[in-house]
């Protein structure tokens, strides 16, 4: 089982629990939604990534003695909390947007229907996972679009956090990405792993010429060399020196990408290595990639852009109540009137309209009694947890696997335009019906 989640939050949801086991509103019946009111700079869908993890964290919080010990002596709540805490397992039930799958202003991802305390000390915990994850997703789908089937691979471990790093990596392979390099998020997650060597590797040995044979004695010549340590041509001579045509791949992480790809290429072909492979790493976004997209490039790889939500590195989903019981146990619902941060009560259940050329038109989204959806329109909500049990087709490495797989049928529902990298509107829009 996952490590303890229960502390992975902010104190006010603890002191809201508090509150209302004084007020003895706790067991009320609620409905949460999580949601983004808007696009991150101004693109046109999103990806939902997170939800695996985010149920097996779920499964995890709980509070034990060291927990309950540690909040005691801060007194951060009092004992009837306390009492409460110590027996808590989520026992309510979620349902959401299958990971993968594309999103838009206001589509309710995750709706969690439980008891007011079950329900509110999880904000923290489902925001920080779903806005980071699908952040990333939403960045990395855009690039693997950009890349037009060119293969690209995930390497910011070192630009985030350690924790970040693999969730990171797992978002990345769901919107797309073909590997990573991060090793915990091949073992967690059965994600590829990549990776050969680095400049200093190169540096350590004696020369250039002495690095390369080093690499391809321990991993044969279909290896990737790193050919710009020191001057690019003659790296790329040495690597073909050692390697022969055998050799499987160079490395560019630096310079004028679009001019030193096509000399490279023209100078493996003239060194008779045509089907040596070229990979670029140099601080590559979607916007590179994309003006890479004429160059004879064969393959990416990104890090610190996709780890960090490319500009973007939060989702801007929120978590509300939009309904609950009274006193008399009829249903209420509630909705904020802030201006610019206003919501839309109710319980809702989401459909995505499709054409009879099976693209997407309208996010159209039910509100209050459930209606039954026209025969073109696809349903988005799935079951991840009823009644307290994870629905476990949803988790571990199958459940990655399922969720690349999706956001692929997702995409392929989009119109052409929803691929352009230039700031628009989202692609289709979201409506109240």
């Amino acid at each position: 089982m996952t490590a303890a989640s229960s502390l992975l939050t902010d104190r006010y949801e603890l002191t809201m629990l508090d509150a209302a086991i004084q007020a003895g509103t706790h067991e009320r019946e609620c409905v949460f939604e999580a949601f983004a009111r808007r696009l991150p700079q101004g693109r046109r869908y999103g990806i939902v990534a997170g939800t695996g993890r985010l149920l097996e964290l779920i499964e995890a919080f709980r509070f034990g003695d060291a927990e309950l010990t540690w909040l005691a002596e801060q007194g951060i709540v009092r004992t009837a909390a306390l009492d409460w805490l110590a027996d808590y397992r989520f026992r309510g039930t979620i349902s959401g947007y299958r990971e993968g799958e594309v999103y838009f202003p206001n589509s309710p991802i995750l709706v969690v229907d439980s008891t007011f305390a079950e329900g509110v000390i999880l904000e923290t915990l489902i925001l920080s996972v779903l806005n980071y994850d699908s952040s990333v997703a939403s960045a990395a789908s855009r690039m693997v679009s950009a890349a037009a089937g060119r293969p690209l691979a995930e390497m910011g471990s070192r630009r985030t956090g350690e924790r970040s790093a693999v969730a990171a990596a797992r978002a990345a392979y769901i919107a797309g990405f073909g590997a990573t390099s991060n090793l915990e998020a091949g073992r967690s997650w059965g994600i590829p792993t990549m990776g050969t060597a680095a400049h200093a590797f190169t540096l350590l040995h004696d020369s250039e010429e002495a690095a390369f044979q080093a690499q391809v004695d321990a991993l044969g010549p279909s290896t990737t060399l790193l050919v710009d340590t020191f001057d690019v041509q003659r790296g790329v001579e040495l690597a073909v020196k050692v390697a022969g045509d055998r050799l499987g791949a160079v490395r560019l992480d630096s310079g004028d990408l679009p001019s030193l790809v096509k000399a490279v290429r023209e100078q493996l072909d003239s060194l008779g290595n045509p089907d040596t492979k070229i990979t670029v790493t140099n601080d590559l976004d979607e916007y590179t990639i994309a003006a890479l997209s004429a160059s004879p490039v064969d393959s990416y790889g990104v890090g610190t852009s996709v780890v960090t939500g490319s500009g973007s590195p939060a989702a801007g989903m929120v978590y509300k109540l939009v309904a609950h019981t009274d006193a008399a146990g009829e249903w209420v619902s509630v909705a904020k009137k802030s201006a610019e941060k206003a919501t839309i009560g109710g319980r809702k259940n989401p459909v995505r309209r499709i054409n009879s050329s099976g693209r997407a038109t309208t996010e159209a989204i039910h509100v209050g009694e459930a209606t039954r959806p026209e025969a073109s329109d696809r349903e988005l909500l799935v079951t991840l947890i009823d009644n307290g049990v994870v629905n476990e087709q949803f988790t571990g490495p199958g459940g990655v696997e399922r969720a690349r797989a999706h956001r692929a049928d997702a995409i392929a529902e989009l119109p052409d335009q929803a691929f352009r990298l230039g700031r628009g509107e989202p692609v289709i829009p979201t409506l109240y019906v």
